[in-house]
């Protein structure tokens, strides 16, 4: 894969169809930590994880967002370091989800506190 020019630019239509995408996954991940943190359900020590990673990927996806939205987001090495940016936020509020879903399931979060 061979790297854009310095001043090598992308279409802005393409841009705002990343842009839109990027704002409905970051409105997904909002909403899941919204209901998430609103459970009524006791917290745990097993939540700490997943609570982080949703909280760095959801910081990461506003950055990318943030950065998509910037005049200069129409250089191609910064739309691709943004689009590289999104993808990690994305794994790693996944990875969260995933694990908080896990312990759920596995009944972990009722688990007494070792101490």
């Amino acid at each position: 894969m061979t790297e854009p020019g310095p001043e090598e630019k992308i279409d802005a239509t393409f841009r705002n169809g990343s842009l839109t995408a990027a704002g409905i996954i970051l409105g997904f991940s909002l909403s899941f930590i919204s209901r998430w943190v609103s459970n009524p359900n006791d917290w745990s020590s097993i939540d700490i994880l997943p609570m982080l990673l949703l909280s760095v990927g959801i910081a990461l996806q506003v950055k990318v967002f943030a950065d998509l939205l910037a005049r200069d987001s129409l250089i191609a090495a910064k739309y691709d370091r943004a689009r590289r940016l999104f993808l990690i936020g994305l794994s790693i509020v996944a990875i969260g989800i995933t694990i908080a879903l896990v312990n759920d399931i596995l009944g972990m979060g009722k688990m007494p506190i070792l101490g």
